[in-house]
């Protein structure tokens, strides 16, 4: 397990989609990358807001990316944004384009390991926000949520499955906050070959009896097609 940082980026109501992707990739993916102790650093692009596959309540997020990026350690996260003159430096670049800005923490678990990069450069991508029941508690939703990542590895057409769960939280970057300001429990990312597949995986059987589960334990799902790529 492993921990990863995770941003929640909306865009600047004024930018095109396309402007706004291509300053994320070339000057601010960049800028970050230059993080100490950085390990790994990947952006994605939304898409879709379709929730396809899937009957399930939305909940009220939005955003036109995710940034995910991974350290040694939490504290190596922390101290690489908030110290020095880069954190000030980013921090004026990220007023510059974007509209809105969440940070997570989370801890990732692999359960179906997703293809290397090259592979994964033609498959469909899937990151998801699940918020847990409210009568729910974080430890019964984590149990839970085990069992349910055993379920998705008998989905067919799954290509990688990977589950972040939220453990800190930043309304507002720097400023840690509650759960209630901010109540995302987990982040789901999921591969398939295609639209298609994806599709036929929820209909099947198995994918049936999964979101029937899903339906103990979680109050929404708010899903987003991406468009991934590495810039470390």
């Amino acid at each position: 397990m492993t921990n990863v940082r995770m941003g929640l980026i909306r865009k600047k109501a004024d930018w095109t989609v396309e402007a706004f992707d291509a300053y994320w990739r070339d000057r601010h993916g960049p800028l970050a990358a230059r993080a100490p102790r950085l390990r790994g650093y990947w952006q994605n692009l939304v898409v879709d807001r379709v929730q396809r596959g899937i009957a399930f309540e939305r909940g009220p997020w939005d955003v036109d990316g995710f940034s995910q990026l991974w350290f040694d350690d939490a504290e190596q996260s922390a101290r690489a944004f908030t110290d020095g003159g880069l954190a000030a430096e980013l921090v004026q670049d990220e007023q510059h384009f974007l509209g809105g800005l969440h940070i997570v923490t989370a801890e990732q678990s692999v359960v179906i390991a997703p293809p290397g990069e090259a592979q994964r450069a033609g498959l469909l991508k899937r990151m998801s926000f699940i918020r847990r029941l409210d009568a729910l508690g974080e430890d019964d939703f984590r149990r839970e949520w085990r069992i349910h990542g055993d379920l998705v590895r008998k989905m067919p057409g799954v290509a990688g499955y990977r589950q972040n769960a939220v453990v800190a939280r930043e309304r507002v970057k720097g400023t840690p906050c509650a759960y209630g300001d901010l109540p995302i429990d987990g982040i789901v990312e999921m591969w398939f070959q295609d639209a298609q597949t994806l599709q036929d995986a929820f209909a099947s059987p198995a994918g049936q009896t999964t979101m029937a589960h899903a339906k103990t334990f979680l109050g929404d799902i708010t899903a987003f097609l991406v468009a991934e790529r590495r810039i470390v």
